[in-house]
C-alpha cells in the first residue's frame, strides 16, 4: 500500500469515533479491526434497489467488522467488535482480482458494503482494479457513520453512494445504532455529500448516480421517521433520491418487537405525498421477509437472493 494511505492507519479517524489509534501496529480501535483488510462474502446480491441490481445482481463485498455496534444489526455475526468473526484477510491485490471476477460473473456494479474502516485498503484496490480493467460503477454502501476526511479520501473513486440516515433522534440512535453520538455528525455529513454530489441522476444506462440516502422504520419510531422524512423534503430530495425500508428484523434472540402494521405503512405514504417525496424507492411491506443472514455459510442468504463468488469460496481455509 501506498506510504500516503499508511497514514490513514497511523492515527486513525476514519469515522466519528476518532479511536486515534495505530492500526499498523495492531492497535484496535471500536471497529474491532487492524489494518488488515477482512471480508465475510462477496457474490451477486439482488436483494439492492432495482438501478443496482439489474439482471445478474450487484458485485456486493461484505467487510468484517464496524464503527458502529447497532444493538439489533441483522449482520451481526461479521459486524460486533471481538470474538471470531466468519472472514479471511485479503490482500489489496486479490481484491482487486476478485472484483474483476465480479465484473466477469456479470455483477452490475462493485457494492462496497461497510467499508469505512479499510478505506485506505479499499482505495489500493480500487487503483490496482482499475489498471487492469475495472469498468463497471462504484457503489459506497454504508451506515452515514463515517468522517469527512474518510470520506474525502474514497470519494474520488465512487459513483454512487447508498447511505444510511438511520435517525435524527439521539435516544432512538442509542436505542438502535449503540451511540447517541451517531445523530452528531449526520446534517455536517450529508452538507458535504450533497456540495460535492449536488446532482443524483440515472443515465443512459439506467445505473443511479449520485446518493441514494436509505432510512430503515425501526419498531415504534414512527415519530423519528417522521422527523427525518421532514429533514429529507427540507434538505436532501434536491440532492438525493430516497430508498425507505420497513424490513426491520432483529437477531433472533429478540422477538419482542411487533411488526410494521399496514396502518403504520400507510401512514407512511401520506407523509411522502404531503412532503412531495416522488424520487426514489420505497419497500412494499409484504416484502418484510423475517430471515437473518447466516455468514457462516457459502451463501448467507436465501438462495434467490444471491449468487456466490466461487473464487471468494475457494481463498477459504
Amino acid at each position: 500500500m501506498r506510504e500516503d494511505l499508511n497514514k490513514y492507519y497511523r492515527l486513525c479517524r476514519l469515522c466519528p469515533n476518532m479511536c486515534l489509534v495505530d492500526r499498523l501496529s495492531g492497535q484496535l480501535g471500536i471497529c474491532g479491526e487492524s489494518d488488515t483488510m477482512r471480508i465475510a462474502w462477496m457474490g451477486l446480491h439482488k436483494g439492492e434497489e432495482p438501478p443496482l441490481t439489474k439482471e445478474h445482481g450487484s458485485g456486493t463485498i461484505f467487510f468484517s467488522g464496524c464503527p458502529l455496534h447497532c444493538r439489533y444489526c441483522q449482520n451481526h455475526q461479521i459486524s460486533r467488535a471481538g470474538g471470531e468473526k466468519p472472514a479471511i484477510a485479503v490482500s489489496e491485490q486479490a481484491l482487486a482480482r476478485l472484483m474483476i471476477d465480479l465484473q466477469y460473473k456479470g455483477a452490475a456494479n462493485i457494492n462496497l458494503v461497510t467499508g469505512t474502516h479499510y478505506i485506505p485498503s479499499i482505495i489500493a484496490a480500487l487503483e490496482i482494479a482499475r489498471s487492469i480493467g475495472l469498468s463497471i460503477p462504484i457503489v459506497w454502501n454504508s451506515s452515514g457513520y463515517e468522517s469527512i476526511e474518510g470520506l474525502e479520501a474514497i470519494d474520488p473513486f465512487i459513483d454512487l453512494y447508498l447511505i444510511d440516515a438511520k435517525t435524527f433522534d439521539a435516544k432512538v440512535a442509542k436505542d438502535f445504532c449503540g451511540t447517541p453520538r451517531y445523530v452528531d455528525h449526520l446534517d455536517d455529513m450529508f452538507s458535504w455529500l450533497f456540495s460535492t454530489h449536488p446532482v443524483t441522476y440515472v443515465d443512459n444506462h439506467e445505473n443511479l448516480n449520485g446518493i441514494l440516502i436509505r432510512h430503515l422504520l425501526f419498531p415504534g419510531t414512527m415519530d423519528s421517521t417522521r422527523q427525518f422524512l421532514e429533514w429529507f423534503a427540507k434538505r436532501a430530495k434536491s440532492h438525493a433520491w430516497l430508498s425507505l425500508m420497513v424490513q426491520f428484523v432483529p437477531p433472533l434472540q429478540d422477538h419482542h418487537f411487533t411488526e410494521i402494521t399496514q396502518a403504520e405503512y400507510d401512514e407512511l405514504l401520506v407523509i411522502l405525498e404531503k412532503l412531495e417525496i416522488d424520487e426514489g424507492f420505497v419497500q412494499e411491506l409484504a416484502d418484510n421477509i423475517p430471515w437473518i443472514p447466516d455468514f457462516s455459510r457459502d451463501n448467507p442468504f436465501p438462495a434467490s437472493f444471491a449468487d456466490p463468488l466461487e473464487q471468494f469460496i475457494a481463498m477459504k481455509p
